[in-house]
Order: C-alpha cells, then sequence, then structure tokens
C-alpha cells in the first residue's frame, strides 16, 4: 500500500510467477487479502481463487486470523508485556493517522498487545499481536507509547534505517479455506535488521 502509480507491486510479480509456473494465458486472478504499507516487510495473503479470497477476507473481517509483528522501536516501552488500545482517525488530507477521542467523529477502536524481547543501544525488539487491523495501527500506536518504529519518521522516529521502516508481518496463524486445516505462515525478517543493535536478540524471537 502506498506506491506510486505506474510502479511494479508484488502483486505484479505474482501474477507473473503464476501466469509462469502453470502456463496460464491471458489475465491471472490472484486476490489481495492482507496488505501492508510499502515501507513494511513481511507475509503478504494472495488467493487463487474468489472463493478462497471470499473466505480468507470474512476470517480477517471476523479477526479469527492471528497476526504477529516483529518491530524494532526506538526506546523502551514503560511495561514489559502489556495489551495497549487508542481511537484512530485518519486524516486524508495530511494522509497520516492520528490518535483521538472515542466520540470523534471517524474514529475507530485499535487494539494490539506486545512483549518486550530486549533492548540494546536505545533500541528495542517488540513482538506485537494485532487484535485489530486499522490503517498504520501498529505504527501511530507504537509512537504514542513513545517508542516509534526505528525508521519511521512520518511518526516521530529520530532515526534513519536503510529499509524503510523496522516493522515486519512475521506470523499468520489461520484456516486453509480450502481443506479447513490449520495454516501457519511465517517470514524471517530480512538481512537490513542483522545490522541494528537488537540483531542478537533474532534467533531468541524465532525460537518461540
Amino acid at each position: 500500500m502506498g506506491t506510486e502509480r505506474g510502479t511494479e507491486t508484488l502483486l505484479d510479480r505474482a501474477k507473473a510467477y503464476i501466469a509462469a509456473k502453470y502456463q496460464k494465458p491471458g489475465n491471472v486472478y490472484l486476490g489481495i487479502v492482507s496488505r501492508l504499507d510499502a515501507p513494511v516487510t513481511g507475509i503478504v495473503l494472495m488467493a487463487r481463487t474468489s472463493k478462497a479470497a471470499a473466505r480468507l477476507t470474512e476470517a480477517f473481517r471476523t479477526r479469527v486470523v492471528e497476526k504477529t509483528y516483529l518491530a524494532i522501536v526506538e526506546g523502551q516501552p514503560p511495561e514489559e508485556d502489556d495489551t495497549i488500545q487508542h481511537f484512530l482517525r485518519h486524516d486524508e488530507r495530511h494522509r497520516k493517522v492520528h490518535v483521538t477521542s472515542a466520540g470523534a467523529e471517524g474514529a475507530q477502536l485499535a487494539v494490539l498487545s506486545y512483549k518486550l524481547q530486549g533492548s540494546s543501544a536505545g533500541l528495542s525488539l517488540l513482538e506485537v499481536k494485532l487484535q485489530t487491523g486499522r490503517k498504520h495501527q501498529i505504527r501511530v500506536q507504537l509512537a504514542k507509547l513513545g517508542c516509534p518504529v526505528l525508521g519511521d519518521q512520518k511518526y516521530g522516529a529520530r532515526q534513519k534505517f536503510s529499509a524503510g521502516i523496522a516493522l515486519h508481518a512475521w506470523r499468520l496463524a489461520l484456516e486453509h479455506p480450502v481443506q479447513h486445516t490449520p495454516l501457519s505462515l511465517e517470514c524471517t525478517p530480512p538481512a537490513s535488521w542483522r545490522a541494528t543493535g537488537v540483531a542478537k536478540l533474532l534467533p531468541k524471537v524465532q525460537d518461540v
């Protein structure tokens, strides 16, 4: 999400891959089920049939999909393990999301939980589980906590990060839309994370 018009997207590449692998002529159908902001890395879920896409979209809507992220943030959160909630509102004019009051026009409840995995050199590694799926939710809520995501200068980060921002969609746990069996997906953080001061904490998280 947020790429400039005309830029090649992950969807473009995935369709080309499916067309080549299965020798499909004409247009290839792929339904985008989960999305990531352009500077975020990790798992993106696509469906190869409209029926699967509808079932997966409903699973996300009813919050039966478990979504786990990793975030490297500036500073250290006040608690090692906590659930936080805010009301968020999208500012179309400035293309940002703000924390607002419950009664404000357009306010949406946003809830997430986090666990501190460790801190080093002024940075902390957090495991984040989403309970709602609001636009820029993790970025805004962690910034409000005083711990902006590394590299996320849009939401108050002071330090730059070589690969956009240090937010990664790490795991998805859900039911297969056709086979109805448990499906667990995991994507290792990119190599750019290893250059940070909390790199030594990553193997600890990956073994959870």
